[in-house]
Order: C-alpha cells, then sequence, then structure tokens
C-alpha cells in the first residue's frame, strides 16, 4: 500500500505544488509585511504557483488512473476542470490586486487562501471516493466561509459569513448523512464499485426488503444532492447566496461564482453519471434507473432545473443591487446548467463543460464592472451605471456584451453554451416518455427571455438615461484590458466555437474502474 500511495504522487504533481504555493505564501506574506511593494511581490508570487500548477498538470499523462487506493481519479475530465480552476483563480488573482475592498495586510492572507480553496477544488474534481468528496467539499467550503466575512468591521459581510456557515453546516451534516447511508447499504464508499454493490442489492432483495431498499437509497441519493446544490446554488439550497454575493469582498464573489459552482458540478456528473449509472455514458436517460428504485433521476433533476432558473430570474427583476442581481441570475444559470445534467448523456455533460468555460469568462467580467463602477462611485445600485455609457465608454459597451451573452443571445460566446444544453436537452425528446424534454427547453427559452429584461434595465441605464452627479470613471489600464480581452473572447467564440467543442469533446473520457 504504501508503495501505491508513492506511485501515486507523480500523478498528484500538480495538487503538491498547490499545498506547497500556500504554505510558502504564507511566509512571503511574512518576509513582505514591510516592503512597500508587497502587493506585487505576492501576487506575482500567487501567479507563479498558478503557473507551476499549470505546467505540472501539462506534464501529467492523460490516461486514466485511480490514485491512493481509488480515492481519487486521474483522468482528461479531472484535467479539464482543474484547467478550469487554474484559469479563475489567475483572473481573480488579477482583479484583486487593483481592487480597493482588500487592505495592504489583508491581501497576503487572501492569496494563499484563495490556493486553499483551488486545492480543494482540484480534489472535488478528481474524488471517486465518498469520503474524500466529503473532505473536498468541507475543504473548499470552510476557507469560503472565512473569505466571505473577510471585509473587517463591514456588518454585511459578518451576516453573509454567519449566514453561510449555517446554511454551508446544515448541508454538509445531511450530505454525510446520506453517504453514511449509502456505505451502510453497499459495504463501500468507492464510487467505482457502487453501481456494482447496488446492482448485487437489487438482484438480491425480494419483496418488502427490496421496497425498504428502494426507500433508503433515494433517501440517500437527496441527502448526497443537499451536499451537491448548495455547491452549484440550486434551489432550494440557494438561500445563502444573495446576501454572501452582497456581503463578501467583490473580487472573491466573483470567484465564487464561477469556481466552487464549476466544482459543484464536476461533483455532481462523478456521483451521478459516473457512479450510480447502470451502464456507461451515454446510454440515455434510463441509464440511472438501474439500482436507484426506477424513478426518473433525469426528470427529477429536470424538474430542479426549471424551478431553479424561474426562481433565479422571477426574483432577479426586482433587485436594484448588482451583485444581488447577479446572484439571483447566478442561481438560474444553476438551473440552465441542470438541464444539461439531466439529459443523462455524453452530449448532455458536454454541454455543462461547454457552458461553464464560456460563463467563467462572462460572469467574470460582469463582477469586474461591478468592481469598476463601485470603486469610481462607492455603490453598487443600477443608479450608479447610469450615463456610463458616457463616463467610460469600454466598461458600458464591455458590460452590454457581459450581459448579452449572459441572456444567451448571437453572436456572442453565452448562445453556443445555451445552444449546445438546448441541443443536448431537445436529443432525448424522440425516446418512450421524453415529451417533457420539449417541456424543459420551453421553460429554458421562456426564462431566457425574463433574463433579457432584467439585464437590459442595467443597459439601459448605461446608455439612456443621464448620470447622477459628475462622478468619473476610470479604471486603471489593467482592468481596461481585461475588459477588452474578456469581450473579445466572447465574441470570438460565439461564431468560431470548434475549439471549445473540440476540447471538450476530448475531456469526457473518465476513470470507469
Amino acid at each position: 500500500m504504501i508503495q501505491e500511495n508513492l506511485v501515486s504522487t507523480s500523478w498528484f504533481l500538480p495538487e503538491l505544488g498547490l499545498t506547497a504555493g500556500i504554505m510558502l505564501m504564507f511566509l512571503l506574506d511574512l518576509a513582505w509585511k514591510r516592503h512597500p511593494r508587497r502587493v506585487l511581490f505576492l501576487t506575482v508570487g500567487t501567479l507563479l504557483f498558478l503557473g507551476l500548477a499549470g505546467v505540472l498538470l501539462a506534464m501529467q499523462p492523460s490516461a486514466p488512473r485511480a490514485l491512493f487506493n481509488g480515492m481519487i481519479a486521474s483522468d482528461p475530465f479531472a484535467t479539464f476542470f482543474k484547467w478550469l480552476f487554474l484559469a479563475a483563480a489567475a483572473l481573480t488573482v488579477l482583479i484583486a490586486a487593483g481592487s480597493t475592498e482588500f487592505g495592504r495586510h489583508q491581501i497576503g492572507v487572501f492569496y494563499p487562501l484563495l490556493l486553499s480553496i483551488v486545492l480543494g477544488m482540484f480534489l472535488m474534481a478528481s474524488a471517486v471516493d465518498l469520503l474524500m468528496m466529503y473532505l473536498a467539499v468541507e475543504l473548499v467550503s470552510l476557507i469560503s466561509y472565512a473569505l466571505a466575512g473577510y471585509r473587517q468591521g463591514d456588518r454585511k459581510a459578518a451576516e453573509a459569513a454567519l449566514k453561510y456557515v449555517i446554511y454551508g453546516g446544515v448541508a454538509s451534516g445531511i450530505m454525510l448523512f446520506g453517504m453514511s447511508y449509502i456505505y451502510g447499504l453497499t459495504g463501500t464508499t468507492s464510487l467505482l464499485g457502487l453501481g456494482k454493490a447496488l446492482d448485487g442489492l437489487a438482484a438480491g432483495a425480494m419483496g418488502s426488503s427490496q421496497t425498504a431498499l428502494r426507500v433508503a437509497l433515494v433517501v440517500a441519493v437527496i441527502f448526497v444532492l443537499c451536499g451537491v446544490g448548495f455547491k452549484i446554488a440550486s434551489v432550494p439550497w440557494h438561500m445563502w447566496c444573495p446576501d454572501v454575493y452582497e456581503g463578501a469582498p467583490t473580487p472573491f464573489t466573483a470567484f465564487l461564482s464561477v469556481g466552487p459552482k464549476a466544482a459543484g458540478f464536476a461533483l455532481a456528473v462523478r456521483f451521478f453519471w459516473s457512479a450510480l449509472a447502470g451502464s456507461p455514458l451515454g446510454n440515455g436517460p434510463g441509464a440511472l434507473t438501474e439500482g436507484l428504485s426506477d424513478l426518473p433521476w433525469p426528470a427529477i433533476i429536470g424538474v430542479l432545473a426549471a424551478v431553479t432558473m424561474t426562481l433565479g430570474n422571477l426574483t432577479a427583476i426586482v433587485q436594484n443591487n448588482l451583485k444581488r442581481l447577479l446572484a439571483y441570475s447566478s442561481i438560474a444559470h444553476a438551473g440552465y446548467a441542470l438541464m444539461g445534467l439531466c439529459a443523462a448523456s455524453a452530449v448532455g455533460v458536454q454541454s455543462v463543460m461547454i457552458y461553464l468555460l464560456v460563463y467563467l469568462v462572462m460572469n467574470l467580467g460582469a463582477f469586474l464592472v461591478v468592481i469598476v463602477v463601485a470603486q469610481a462611485t462607492g455603490s453598487e445600485l443600477i443608479d450608479a451605471y447610469k450615463g456610463l455609457g458616457r463616463r467610460h465608454p469600454l466598461s458600458a459597451v464591455s458590460f452590454a456584451i457581459f450581459l448579452f451573452s449572459l441572456t444567451g443571445l448571437p453572436p456572442f460566446a453565452g448562445f453556443t453554451g445555451k445552444w449546445y444544453l438546448f441541443v443536448a436537452v431537445l436529443q432525448n425528446y424522440s425516446l418512450p416518455g421524453g415529451g417533457w424534454y420539449a417541456a424543459l427547453a420551453v421553460i429554458g427559452a421562456l426564462n431566457s427571455a425574463v433574463s433579457l429584461y432584467y439585464y437590459m434595465r442595467i443597459a439601459r441605464a448605461m446608455f439612456l438615461e443621464a448620470p447622477v452627479g459628475a462622478v468619473t470613471v476610470r479604471p486603471h489600464l489593467g482592468y481596461q484590458i481585461m475588459l477588452g480581452v474578456f469581450s473579445v473572447a466572447l465574441l470570438l467564440f460565439g461564431v468560431w466555437w470548434s475549439p471549445l467543442i473540440d476540447w471538450t469533446q476530448q475531456s469526457l473520457v473518465f476513470l470507469r474502474g
């Protein structure tokens, strides 16, 4: 066993690089405590450690392999999400370096804590054991609680952190309780052996014992879904999201809206389609019925998707605070991504991966504009955006591109993401009992129309309304470059999406045991 673990470390180098970076960044923070260029040095150091993790990840073999006695998987699926996490973290570091929400002495602690969350997300994407799933989720969650209340002396930040801890603690406890049920039923915590164990239980149980088995299994899966739903902020586990997004420092809010959410979807795919499916990925919407009481699990996730996107969009209509509006928008986008998950097919999983890639760019860009305007005006309300098209055209045009892309309008990359989600859903329309997929697609289209209304409230304020006061908006050069790059990327991949398709297609390789 010891020799096997030592061999596994050669496939675990990106995570080891991040771990070394976390420890060294704490030490560098102390060493440069009084240095006048401390923030610059710490920012460069953090980016170097993220780059080191990226180099080690690029050197990693692509063949699927189980590590550390089957606790962790190294496969192209995990590698895809690890690249996404590194990109999200690097962009967040660049955004945080220019933000005024962190004091000079706070930024040195924020960076290693951010690296710690990235390490936890790496483990979430790779976990193929129930206990490793739980530990990875807790590593991400516990540090997120601290960073949500990172603004000292801010009552909203303290309230956000407290609510986050309470909701997160309950969700984690329920998830662990569900995992204990699964272990009690199957005698294993390995996701790779879970499907066979469930098949054996279903074959050996008869009569009332089979009924009891089905009930216990359904309860266990729903309990585990609580933890996953909390990470992706889907209904009914979304209640923490608006307050945390509003109270947390905006650079961390931007990261929270894309990084942990993507990690939650990676975990959901592992748990549902890789572990609980009765047959390999891609066998259609019946793949989850074997061993899971013959309940229509794709339909259940489809209902969850419909409710999540509807509640998120309808509640966003009445929001005047941009961070709360984007929080409810984030809930709605979790519902859109769940559409791909409920398709129960390789195309469905691929559509989720494409959507998360695009969502990373457009949502980080939207929060970057929020930071730019808040630093100039001191306000996060929609009124602060009035006349932004005249005060700073680049910010206004970029924000409009991000909003159109979030709506899913062509020729922006958000349309590409939504297009593949709808394709994945409608492919199952012709299957027996698949008529509800068409209904889900209609609900998704209607919700996109609703989202256009509240996104255009912001565009109207920027371009059609006169500014309130004479406040000048002048973001520094780094922020302007990022806004330009994000805008070009969304326009480019809105008309040339073959690289996204090819990459996600190559990443649809799971460790199957």
